[in-house]
């Protein structure tokens, strides 16, 4: 078998072949067995092989296309000498070699396109040559330089490779990043039907594809441009429902992207946005809303940023609705934003207490409405509405209901803080402990937390009863 230039001499590249062969002879000699399962193993194992030996080859298929324009254009063994004397002006400041794809950067320099996006996927966002912070990172083609060099080689009888078009680092082609500045400029669009359609095509593909979420970081720009039909509308009444679930989905598909987190939150109206959509949206708009401020909320500035915009009152609204679909994110969103201190005397305020204990009561998530409430237990005033609620009667009674030791210990807990604050609990406590024993229960089968948060008000009921037979 002849064999390939690309790959003769790779180690990594023998070795995958190597791997496959035996592969491939174990499916052979497996042929007459009866059990399916290990075949079909077999099969699987040979065919992620063989993917992994076509990638590799492609790497270095990538990799060496540079100096085949150099090598395979010139069999007279003169191209070193040609281009040793190529221009340093036609040179990446990079790589240092010809320019292929030349592109230019916000700076104004001009890089090859592989090296400068490299170096960009590495996450910096300075010009390697000026040491400018860069204002975006589209790159744009610079096709007066491209000119030059093909005119120069061809001035020298060499010929320098047109335009290809490949995938980068992140599998997006050319055409992929045309499409996605095609899509926003139609959200400048005056006429609706072409944004409901862009928008419907930018909340596929952020779904799909997080090489395409990962374009919207690339420009301060984008996000502006995407949410442009949402800020041009004078009331919530003009607004597209399916135009409005489609942007606000497409938020929260750029929000599950790391690195997108910060950019969404501060990009101006996007919060705002997200609001409105929690209050006047459809369900399902309103949930991904409440879902987009969840994942947000993951970095600790946006839970700053997210509360004093106002988020709690809407999102302990929707958590008061109860609607199915929405429950989950409402409950993640709220909880995420009460890590924050702040948040919680917010929270409070706008009746998240009343609300998370009447679907507690309601049997409506209660482990994730729970520890949300036991979160909220460090405020003062939320521990003093607990009790003003009724929450010691619902939280005993949990105890006796739950097998979740989790539960128990989030309920024993809340007990404990509630009935420290307000001694007149004790009494409904010392009740439930003479009649079913809960405490004690607790004490002896718990957590590690829960049996010392049991212990301790156990031993506060003893002396009570002590010095009420002393005295």
């Amino acid at each position: 078998m002849a064999k390939s230039g690309v790959f003769e001499g790779d180690p990594a590249v023998a070795a995958l072949k190597r791997e496959l062969q035996r592969l491939v002879k174990a499916i052979v000699e497996d042929s007459s067995s009866k059990d399916d399962e290990i075949e079909s193993g077999l099969i699987d194992r040979a065919n992620q092989t063989l993917q992994a030996l076509k990638k590799e080859g492609g790497k270095q298929q990538r990799s060496s296309s540079i100096r085949k324009v150099q090598d395979n254009n010139n069999s007279n063994g003169s191209s070193n000498s040609i281009w040793a004397s190529c221009p340093q002006e036609y040179r990446c400041p990079i790589s240092k070699e010809i320019m292929r794809d030349p592109v230019i950067l916000s700076t104004g320099q001009t890089y090859d396109r592989p090296f400068i996006q490299k170096w960009l996927k590495a996450g910096n966002r300075i010009c390697p040559k000026t040491q400018q912070v860069l204002s975006h990172t589209i790159l744009t083609p610079n096709n007066l330089v491209r000119d030059i060099i093909t005119q120069w080689c061809k001035n020298r009888g060499v010929q320098f490779p047109g335009a290809i078009q490949y995938a980068d680092q992140d599998g997006l082609t050319e055409a992929d990043r045309d499409l996605f500045l095609s899509l926003l400029k139609k959200m400048q669009s005056s006429a609706q039907s072409e944004q409901k359609e862009a928008a419907r095509t930018l909340r596929s593909l952020t779904k799909r594809m997080p090489s395409f979420r990962a374009l919207f970081g690339e420009s301060l720009e984008s996000i502006p441009q995407l949410i442009t039909p949402l800020c041009q509308t004078k009331s919530q009444t003009e607004i597209h429902p399916d135009l409005q679930e489609d942007l606000i989905t497409t938020l929260l598909n750029l929000s599950i992207h790391d690195n997108n987190k910060k950019l969404v939150a501060e990009t101006p109206m996007v919060i705002p946005l997200l609001l409105d959509a929690l209050r006047f949206g459809t369900i399902a708009t309103r949930a991904n809303a409440a879902a987009t401020l969840f994942t947000l909320s993951a970095l600790d500035s946006n839970k700053s940023l997210i509360g004093k915009s106002g988020a709690m009152k809407p999102l302990i609204d929707l958590l008061e609705e109860g609607h199915p679909l929405a429950m989950k994110d409402v409950a993640s969103a709220i909880f995420n934003l009460c890590i924050e201190h702040e948040n919680k005397a917010r929270a409070v305020r706008d009746g998240a207490v009343r609300a998370l204990l009447n679907k507690i009561k309601n049997s409506v998530h209660v482990d994730e409405f729970l520890a949300t409430l036991a979160m909220l237990s460090s405020n003062q005033k939320a521990v003093q509405e607990m009790g003003d609620l009724g929450a010691v009667s619902c939280l005993l009674s949990l105890i006796k209901e739950t097998n979740c030791a989790r539960n128990k210990e989030n309920c024993i807990a809340l007990l404990h803080t509630i009935c420290y604050h307000d001694r007149t609990k004790w009494k409904e406590m010392r009740e439930e402990e003479s009649k079913y024993g809960t405490l004690s229960q607790v004490a002896q089968n718990g957590t590690s937390r829960a049996k010392r948060k049991a212990n301790g008000i156990l031993d506060r009921l003893n002396r009570a009863i002590n010095l009420t037979h002393t005295a």
